[in-house]
């Protein structure tokens, strides 16, 4: 697999839309099919929102992506002395949690958004500068499809407000925009160049995305809970339960919202011995505190960084946040 991750990593061209649409519906019937001990399912029978981490094993927890591909390639070629990423995975003696978002790039290709937009505004006539950020989202999630294919119980990408390539306003979800008109300008390439086809199949993939992961000592959703939900909310996907877990801005939650759900998720720990991790807002540090300490940002564009958290340990956030710049 790290060939085909290496494969992906050095493409310059368009992923073939036949073979990866077949590599989402795979994805599909993973999330499917995946152990309900793990992820409960909805009351429809769906796949539910909500992540059952192991609590015997370390857990990687991923920042928020943007396209950068080369935050998956230095997490697969971590080891250990005896053994490769791929095979602490396979063996199910580690596991991964990204806090989502993979598709946009942000700061370090505004310019290219920009020049983007232009070719947008002329119908895509021209399309150099999007092809570019679409071959590096497209390949990212490929990555993480790849992933989570292989290893079900061990790898999973949670649902981040930029999962919704068809930028709707619908089911807790937003249209986007940052630097120009990313949603749109995403949806209407796809559109033209991937096909319909493939647009609502990818969308149907992203909304099987789980919402928020439990651990032993730990949580991690891609925002920051806007209040306490209870688990049939957000097992269930109420919609406003979506928004309050992938939207939710700085100063936008309710006082006392993430410890209620430390003490609700992990009852049997002092509040002062468990964490709740997310992205979502840029910081320019390794990591930043907020509700009172217990909520962990983690979300830094510049940095190759992830969260690597020890079973039976109490976190030190200067310790367990680790650059793995070093690993390619």
């Amino acid at each position: 697999m790290n060939n085909s991750i290496s494969q992906i990593l050095n493409r310059k061209t368009i992923p073939d839309a036949t073979l990866y649409i077949e590599k989402v519906r795979n994805a599909i019937n993973t999330f499917d099919n995946e152990n309900e001990s793990i992820r409960p399912h909805a009351d429809d029978g769906s796949p539910g929102g909500i992540i059952h981490l192991y609590h015997d094993i370390p857990t990687i927890i991923v920042p928020d992506i943007h396209a950068r591909m080369e935050l998956i390639f230095s997490l697969v070629n971590l080891k250990t002395e005896d053994k490769t990423f791929y095979q602490l995975l396979a063996d199910k003696e580690i596991q991964v949690v990204c806090v989502g978002d993979g598709f946009h790039s942000e700061m370090q290709e505004k310019e290219r958004w920009i020049a983007a937009y232009s070719e947008y505004e002329k119908s895509y006539r021209k399309h150099k500068n999007i092809d570019e950020e679409m071959i590096a989202s497209l390949g990212l999630m490929e990555m993480i499809i790849e992933l989570k294919t292989a290893f079900p119980d061990n790898f999973h990408f949670l649902k981040g407000n930029h999962e919704n390539i068809k930028n709707e306003e619908t089911g807790g979800d937003h249209p986007f925009r940052k630097f120009v008109l990313e949603g749109e300008m995403v949806k209407t390439w796809v559109t033209r160049f991937m096909g319909e086809n493939f647009l609502d199949k990818y969308s149907e993939f992203e909304n099987k995305l789980p919402l928020l992961a439990i651990g032993e000592n730990f949580m991690i959703s891609h925002a920051e809970p806007k209040r306490c939900y209870e688990p049939e909310e957000i097992i269930n996907y109420h919609p406003e339960t979506v928004h309050g877990l992938t939207w939710t801005a700085n100063g936008e939650s309710e006082e006392g919202s993430v410890r209620e759900m430390l003490n609700l998720y992990i009852p049997d720990k002092n509040i002062n011995e468990k964490l709740y991790f997310g992205g979502h807002r840029i910081i320019k540090t390794k990591y930043k505190v907020r509700a009172d300490g217990l909520f962990v940002q983690i979300h830094n564009p510049w940095n190759l960084q992830v969260v690597y958290i020890k079973p039976n340990s109490v976190i030190d956030l200067e310790k367990d946040i680790i650059d793995i710049s070093g690993s390619k």
